[in-house]
């Protein structure tokens, strides 16, 4: 199958996303499920898709609205949760993963998205893709909804790798800076490291140190430094980036999902519990949809992989077709607001991205 149909050969070219179809808990079906939704959405967006030739033919064929908007890659072996990511990388060229990643690679995908192990794909990434120059560790940056104008905060990192210095802390800082300018068009973000109080003497000497480097670093890379920040800063309106290390942000990430999960489901027993209380769910019934659409995480679904020479999307493993859809959404944003060109980039120094981001002047080059 061809990504550019005979129209598109002849003028404007798609924005093509790399997609690893075997890495989701779902299986193969969801993830074609969810980039039919996104072609339906957005006839702008083209496919690669990575896995068994055979069983994925079959898959799109159902789907009329992806007909000459998918090219399959055969790769027979899959990548499961349950694999090490050193093993991935003895054992695992034949794989959809490596397939996706090396699409980016090579140049002919603009963004890789994959629901699979997330080790896995963060060790493929940064071998495959390679890290930027002066990136010491690549980080996960995710959006978390909050009270924010946004409507969302970032936050990062949340586990591509749970320890962190105070430089590393700094340069996630910087990360989510260009992130939050190129992405929500934030021309001053404000930044919150989190600790275990506000206090400027509680918390690790490494964020100590970090609370000292950032300051430093804040009129220089035009940014506003809130100082620290509590867990009960995340969704709130103190600050737009969350800076933490991988630990803590995976613990407070899948927190955060559980207990958006949990209040959910009291909500549903709640309005089961009598007559009335069905009666009340009724006329409350557009406010609960807003609600629960607002603290769905499958519409925010996808967590970036900052400081590498291209662009992958880890999408969560047990996605249904609508968090693959967002997540496919997440990637292609990227893709339009040349992420890997003119954002990446200027994360690949702590002396470079402040002269980039802000000497410049240039309202498409920040």
């Amino acid at each position: 199958m061809s990504v550019l149909s005979e129209e598109q050969n002849a003028g404007e070219k798609r924005t093509i996303i790399s997609v690893d179809a075997m890495g989701g808990d779902r299986g193969p079906a969801t993830v074609v499920a969810g980039i039919s939704r996104s072609a339906k959405k957005n006839p702008d967006i083209g496919f690669i898709l990575h896995g068994p030739k055979d069983e994925l033919e079959k898959l799109v064929a159902r789907r009329k609205l992806l007909a000459g908007r998918v090219e399959i890659r055969d790769a027979a072996d899959v990548v499961t949760m349950d694999d090490k990511p050193s093993q991935v990388m003895r054992s695992g060229k034949n794989t959809s993963m490596w397939s996706a990643v090396d699409s980016v690679r090579n140049g002919e995908a603009d963004v890789c998205v994959s629901c699979g192990n997330t080790g896995a794909l963060m060790m493929l990434s940064v071998v495959r893709l390679r890290k930027l120059p002066g990136v010491n560790r690549p980080a996960i940056a995710i959006l978390w909804p909050s009270s924010n104008p946004q409507g969302f905060n970032i936050m990062l990192d949340v586990g591509a790798d749970i320890r962190a210095d105070e430089r590393d802390l700094m340069q996630y800082a910087l990360m989510g800076v260009s992130y939050a300018r190129n992405g929500m068009e934030l021309d001053r973000p404000r930044v919150g490291l989190l600790n275990v109080g506000t206090e400027e003497h509680k918390g690790r000497a490494e964020l100590k140190a970090a609370h000292e480097l950032i300051s430093e670093k804040a009129d220089e890379a035009n940014f506003d430094f809130v100082g620290f920040v509590e867990g009960g800063d995340i969704p709130g309106n103190k600050a737009d980036i969350i800076v933490t290390d991988g630990f803590t942000g995976n613990v407070a990430l899948k927190t955060g999902e559980g207990t958006a999960s949990l209040i959910g489901n009291l909500l549903r027993e709640a309005f089961k519990f009598s007559p009335m209380s069905r009666f009340a769910a009724l006329l409350a019934y557009t406010s609960l949809r807003r609600l629960t659409k607002r603290i769905d995480p499958r519409r925010v679904n996808g967590g970036v992989f900052l400081g590498l020479n291209g662009t992958v999307v880890k999408s969560h493993g047990s996605s249904d077709a609508t968090g693959v859809s967002a997540a496919i959404k997440l990637a292609f944003v990227l893709a339009q607001s040349g992420f890997s060109k003119k954002l990446a980039a200027r994360v690949a120094s702590t002396v470079q991205l402040p002269q980039d981001d802000v000497g410049t002047g240039e309202k498409n080059g920040k």
